[in-house]
């Protein structure tokens, strides 16, 4: 993927752009014009907060104490004071790469300019961004309304010299870090310290990079079928076109036709097409599965997609009309929803996945060797790798439980419904770490058992995905230790070569 600097104006960031920038270190610039409206914004809110109107966050205290009127003298001590006593997260810290997702997010929604922050304080979080300084940030406290404060006042408190920062590879004082750099602590001004932790920047980041991993994810899924497809001497008749257009889901439509690229030129499936008319369902109906996985995913994708240019704290400033309004753009079930969602659909390609190494290690089932392996009974083959199989997939039956439903009140009852987004961000990317597991365990188990039957040759995608799956573990002859390439596995697909290798072979994949 293209580096590139990525410019930020808070509303045409794309999901791509953020994986640029969290993953491969793209560097942000703050569009100038955007900027113009960022400095009226803060100006207002400075004549605000020499005056007497009552102001929520400016002259006032937050949540339930917003009826507390704060003293002009003391309206700098409120935000500091925010953001410390908000930044009580617990468990372990997010990974840099979600850090960077929630800096990048949290700046493209500043800049829009109806949040009353500095240009100055948007500029550092935005050097901090440019030079690898990444607030160590809890990854549990957030019920997702308002907004992510608790895992944001840790990415915050960070410009005001306190807390920890990842810099270098190391963990450290960030204040040790600001003193080699040459930087000093800031001190916020009114509104400052609510506009950098109100909002749904955690949730949102977590799902940008989930839901780019997730598409890449169905079509490792539709490759990993089409092995299993061929080692198991199945037919092709489920995937002719006609029988598609006639539920013309897009999802459906797309996995047919990937698996109809990848199996083509199949000696395996023209030689036995005739012993039968039909497969298992785990076969069968890997079109309206894998398909039902993918129409899930646009879903998410476009709520994302709003989600990562939308203006989501509060009050928010409109300047033109001199007004702060406090609404509710803070509150995650948007993205709660959709990552409940996107939990499923991402828990169903790993169903059924497990269910074809089921049929592939069954030799009542496949008519291969029992557990692909010679000299079985002496040796277990690939039995115990369908039970991890199932063992994950049983863990995802859990985990998706959606976590929108489970709203729980807070803030002494003032803020008395809230999304839990950010937790259901959080098991949608397990859920998809796992179901990558599960795939990786298919396609190890599937090319043993495409061995077997290599005599004749698979379709094109078939064979380039056998042949990437071959360069890093070779066909078992008798029992190993298998673990390691189950990762050998995992690694190929997080570099994505198996998919590459199949993408030169029949052409990009949809």
């Amino acid at each position: 993927m293209h580096n590139g600097v990525v410019k930020l104006d808070g509303c045409s960031l794309t999901i791509e752009d953020v994986v640029r920038v969290a993953r491969y270190n793209a560097k942000v610039e703050l569009d100038e014009g955007a900027l113009e409206a960022v400095e009226k914004a803060s100006a207002l809110v400075a004549e605000w907060a020499s005056g007497n109107d009552v102001i929520y966050g400016i002259n006032t205290g937050f949540g339930d104490l917003a009826t507390v009127p704060i003293s002009r003298k003391d309206r700098r001590q409120l935000q500091e004071n925010l953001l410390k006593s908000h930044a009580c997260g617990i468990g372990e810290p997010f990974d840099e790469e979600t850090v960077r997702a929630i800096m990048l997010l949290r700046i493209n929604t500043l800049i829009r300019g109806h949040s009353g922050i500095r240009v100055s304080t948007l500029q550092r979080l935005t050097d901090y961004l440019n030079s690898g300084i990444h607030p160590v940030i809890p990854s549990q406290g957030s019920v997702g309304s308002s907004g992510d404060l608790c895992p944001l006042s840790h990415l915050a408190i960070t410009l005001l010299g306190l807390g920890e920062v990842f810099h270098q590879g190391r963990r450290q004082p960030v204040r040790r870090v600001l003193r080699k750099l040459g930087m000093t602590p800031l001190s916020l001004e009114a509104k400052e310290g609510l506009a950098l932790n109100n909002g749904t920047t955690v949730m949102t980041a977590i799902a940008a990079l989930a839901v780019y991993d997730g598409y890449n994810t169905a079509k490792i899924a539709d490759i990993a079928a089409c092995i299993s497809l061929e080692a198991l001497h199945g037919v092709p008749y489920a995937f002719d076109e006609r029988t598609h257009a006639l539920r013309p889901y897009h999802g459906q439509l797309t996995v047919a036709s990937n698996v109809r690229r990848i199996v083509s030129g199949s000696q395996i499936i023209e030689k036995f097409k005739k012993n039968r008319v039909q497969d298992a369902y785990s076969l069968r109906c890997v079109p309206q599965v894998h398909g039902a996985s993918r129409d899930a995913l646009d879903y998410v994708r476009d709520k994302v997609a709003v989600e990562i240019n939308a203006v989501t704290d509060n009050p928010l400033i409109f300047v033109d009309d001199r007004e702060a309004i406090s609404g509710g753009n803070f509150h995650g079930q948007p993205i709660a929803l959709a990552m409940d969602f996107f939990g499923i659909a991402m828990a169903e390609l790993a169903n059924i996945s497990e269910r074809r190494v089921a049929r592939l290690v069954d030799g009542s089932l496949s008519g291969l060797p029992p557990f692909l392996i010679n000299e079985s009974g002496l040796n277990s083959g690939f039995m115990i790798p369908q039970y991890a199989a199932a063992s994950v997939v049983s863990e995802n039956k859990v985990l998706a439980h959606p976590s929108s439903v489970d709203s729980i009140p807070t803030s002494a009852n003032q803020e008395d419904h809230v999304s839990m987004g950010t937790y259901g961000a959080r098991k949608g990317r397990m859920i998809l770490n796992n179901t990558r597991k599960v795939l990786a365990i298919e396609l190890l188990t599937a090319a043993q058992a495409l061995d077997f039957s290599i005599l004749l040759e698979p379709g094109k995608g078939t064979r380039a995905a056998y042949d990437s799956i071959r360069s890093a573990v070779p066909f078992l002859k008798h029992d190993d230790y298998i673990h390691p390439l189950i990762r050998r596995v995992i690694e190929l697909m997080d570099r994505s070569e198996v998919l590459h290798a199949v993408e030169e072979a029949v052409g990009v994949l949809d």
